[in-house]
């Protein structure tokens, strides 16, 4: 077993960002803050596919060039192949909850 509380991990770029809460050995994951007019640069994954769980806020999420507004409650389930970036252009913060499988590192491109 694991335990631990969000405020004990770091977020990947200070006050926001990525938080990973696990790193393998089946799969990654956390949650992401964006503040307003932050994101997640484009990027894709060849084997991994990410789901996110949208819990605050209404940034845009682009998934092979097709964009669309997220909000609380929405899933969204990116295939391995599919590039996808998130762009929070509203005045408010973005809290989004992801999950990476297969666990692989390596397995991130920049399209």
């Amino acid at each position: 077993m694991e335990k631990f509380n969000e405020s004990e991990k770091p977020f990947r770029a200070g006050a926001s960002g990525p938080k990973y809460f696990v790193n393998g050995p089946f799969w990654d994951g956390g949650v992401i803050l964006l503040e307003p007019g932050g994101c997640i640069a484009e990027h894709g994954h060849r084997a991994v596919e990410e789901t996110f769980y949208f819990l605050e806020g209404g940034p845009l999420m682009t998934v092979d060039k097709a964009s669309f507004r997220a909000g609380p409650g929405d899933v969204v389930r990116v295939f391995a192949g599919e590039t996808h970036s998130i762009r929070n252009d509203s005045n408010k913060p973005a809290r989004i909850m992801f999950i990476k499988a297969p666990y692989s590192p390596q397995d991130k491109y920049v399209p």
